[in-house]
């Protein structure tokens, strides 16, 4: 198959759109945070599209899907470094209708917004200097290998034939399940447990929601890599997921406080699209109705109860959001996987009466819980000894915009800080 010029078109704006979602997600966290700390929070996620960039070009692309080093299907080796053989021109290993050079910065894109997510736990408490380190090691210790086990050729989660379409695996559990570590090592924010945390703007947080939200069509739908009917079927599902899971929040929001919030209906909404990540092009529609709707109970129960049971602070829920919403995700994607839709499923889900592809995805997900928990805590660990990662209990009351950075969002505001 020659380079097919409107799949260039598609996934270069897809490519687009999936990076706007970075600024988007730093406008969804920042509402999210006191007013103290919305710069930090920015900051937070913006340093990563430089830097995970750079990183990407120099090696991290050739780790994530460079030919396996070893033959143990963790990490690729370094012949793509600096891009060398990528072609703006040429089609790569991974598509024969896109230029190799345009898969990899359509892969970019999801390099950036995972350890985006991730830093929603940390926010309030860890120097930025530290949580650049943090940040620069768990791309190379965490995302890079995990995106060659479960999408690099001869990947080792791929081999048992699990799938992950875009990200249930590589992004959300990844990022979810480190942020969990990562808090817990870190330690809670002073006052944690006693005193209330509320959004400071409600409307930057609806406007990054709203930005996550239109991305993530291409998020999913470029992950096909072809403008053809696979892409049509994971746009479709995204959209009957994420609106299930909206409605399904907002059913709950009412049977229990008796009202509705703009938080609750958007929150669902996100979550409704990391569920349906992992299996957008390989579920029916009206699975991704069912996936949906059931990922807001699931994770409204682990971001209210079980986070109170064991009192951990993940400040912006990354764990319950896309931690929780990626596992059952790929749990989903056992269950209603059909072949028919896509032949990268080996086998029908649980569902459809087969019971191989559930077997493999519960695996794929155990791995992936266990090598994202396990190294983020090697590395939270080993920072924790070598330098000092929190600020001090001044400046957390200061608020880390001043401490850290020297700016205020909002200068002119003379009232009393969280």
């Amino acid at each position: 198959m020659m380079i097919n010029s409107g799949d260039v078109a598609f996934v270069l704006i897809s490519s687009m759109l999936v990076f706007f979602m970075t600024p988007g997600l730093g406008l969804f966290y920042a509402g999210m945070v006191p007013r103290k700390n919305t710069i930090n929070m920015l900051m937070s996620v913006v340093f990563v599209c430089g830097m995970a960039t750079v990183m990407w070009f120099a090696f991290g692309y050739s780790i994530a899907f460079g030919p396996d080093a070893g033959g143990f299907g963790v990490v690729g080796n370094l012949s793509n470094a600096f891009f060398s053989g990528v072609s703006a021109t040429e089609a790569g290993p991974y598509a024969n209708n896109i230029p190799g050079a345009l898969f990899a910065i359509f892969q970019l894109m999801f390099c950036i917004i995972t350890p985006a997510i991730l830093v929603g736990s940390l926010t309030g408490r860890m120097k930025f200097s530290a949580l650049f380190i943090f940040v620069t090691v768990w791309l190379m210790l965490v995302y890079y290998p995990l995106a060659h086990m479960v999408w690099g050729q001869g990947g080792f989660i791929a081999g048992f034939g699990a799938v992950d379409f875009a990200g249930g695996n590589v992004i959300h559990i990844s990022s979810g399940v480190s942020g969990l570590v990562a808090c817990i090592i870190l330690g809670s924010r002073k006052g944690y447990g006693i005193k209330s945390y509320h959004p400071h703007n409600i409307p930057l947080f609806f406007i990054g929601g709203a930005i996550l939200w239109v991305g993530w069509f291409a998020f999913n739908g470029g992950s096909a890599l072809a403008a053809n009917g696979l892409a049509v079927q994971a746009v479709v599902n995204s959209m009957i997921a994420s609106a299930a899971a909206m409605m399904s929040w907002m059913l709950i929001e009412t049977f229990l406080y008796k009202k509705v919030t703009v938080m609750g209906a958007v929150t669902g909404a996100i979550i409704g699209l990391v569920a349906i990540t992992p299996g957008a092009g390989f579920v029916p529609f009206g699975a991704a109705l069912a996936i949906g709707a059931l990922v807001s109970p699931i994770c409204l129960f682990f971001m209210t109860k079980v986070k109170q049971k064991f009192g951990y602070d993940d400040s912006l829920d990354a764990f319950g959001c896309h931690g929780i919403g990626g596992i059952w995700g790929g749990i989903a994607t056992g269950l209603f996987a059909q072949s028919a839709i896509n032949p990268v499923a080996q086998w029908n889900g649980l569902f459809f009466g087969e019971t191989q592809l559930f077997v493999a995805q519960l695996i794929a997900i155990g791995i992936s819980v266990l090598y994202s928990a396990t190294m983020t805590a090697l590395i939270m660990f080993v920072l924790k000894k070598v330098i000092t990662i929190r600020v001090t209990p001044a400046e957390e009351a200061l608020g880390l915009d001043i401490s850290e950075h020297a700016e205020q969002a909002y200068p002119a505001f003379s009232g009393i800080d969280q």
